[in-house]
């Protein structure tokens, strides 16, 4: 059977295509809106099994690591093959170790960042001068919202300290990355996370970035009960490092968010080594490196 995700391009148009072609490959698959983008792009996810306890895998959140939808989808295909077929898959009977659980995939938490990312100027409309501005002209590179808010600098953890972090910096407006916005929780995409998790019973988290094969697993001074053993069996599996942020990178993104709402362990992988956006040829090899840490994360 032809796969459907690969190692190219997906723009919002081609993924909403491919993510319905996935859905109704698979029915047992559940796909719905958790909110919309600035740009009013619905942010799609999907939901596997009927479990109240999911393990939730957020990707995209930044405009040039678009590749990390492409890896999450790639394994989320791969998986619901070998439920339907009864293989098994990362040396697992995959069918009867998922009973009970559940997991849910957010693939494109920044549509509108990735659209400007990978299209240009052309994904920009009437707000051109705007963006251009933002961006000093470089599109490929763009992280932040179609607003100029880095998102996984929006979030209610430690946000204050961040925003005196990015002043220090000479980041005082809108930008193409790092502005965590006038106000915490203000963007839309921060909200249709949030909610989510709120409205879901998320027993740990994974935020999706590229790149520096690392895994950050602490928020602060923050350790849920037992992120240390699944943060060690994440690095194992995938030969991935473990890391602390600190400095601008600590504070106001989404695993700290997590750790901090509700107590329980939260991740952010990034996935392959280079410079971003990350070739898209390289998608399906960064996948094999991280399959099997995804496939153990999500039953653990």
């Amino acid at each position: 059977m032809e796969k459907i995700f690969k190692s190219i391009n997906y723009d919002y148009s081609l993924l909403i295509k491919n993510i319905n072609l996935l859905c109704q490959r698979y029915p047992f698959l559940r796909k719905k809106s958790i909110g919309k983008s600035v740009r009013g792009r619905d942010i799609p996810s999907i939901t596997l099994g009927n479990s109240d306890n999911y393990c939730l895998f957020a990707a995209a959140v930044h405009g040039s690591e678009h590749i990390t939808s492409n890896v999450i989808l790639m394994w989320l295909e791969e998986l619901c093959q070998s439920i339907t077929d009864g293989t098994s898959f990362c040396g697992l009977k995959i069918r009867e170790t998922i009973m009970g659980r559940g997991i849910i995939v957010v693939p494109r938490v920044n549509p509108d960042g990735c659209e400007i990312s990978i299209h240009g100027a052309n994904a920009c409309g009437k707000y051109i001068k705007e963006i251009t501005r933002m961006s000093k002209g470089d599109f490929l590179h763009f992280n932040a919202n179609f607003r100029g808010v880095d998102i996984n600098h929006n979030f209610d953890a430690g946000w204050e300290e961040l925003k005196k972090k990015e002043e220090n910096m000479g980041i005082h407006f809108p930008s193409s990355t790092r502005f965590g916005g006038y106000k915490k929780m203000s963007e839309p995409e921060t909200l249709a996370l949030t909610n989510l998790c709120k409205t879901e019973n998320i027993r740990n988290a994974i935020a999706l970035h590229s790149q520096g094969k690392v895994i950050y697993w602490t928020y602060g001074n923050n350790r849920p009960k037992s992120s240390r053993q699944i943060a060690e069996i994440m690095a194992k599996t995938s030969g991935y490092a473990l890391d602390v942020a600190f400095g601008i990178a600590d504070g106001g993104g989404f695993k700290d968010w997590f750790i901090k709402e509700f107590n329980r362990p939260a991740f952010t992988v990034e996935l392959g080594f280079g410079e971003n956006p990350l070739p898209i040829e390289t998608a399906n090899d960064i996948y094999e490196e991280v399959k099997k840490m995804f496939t153990i994360t999500s039953i653990l």
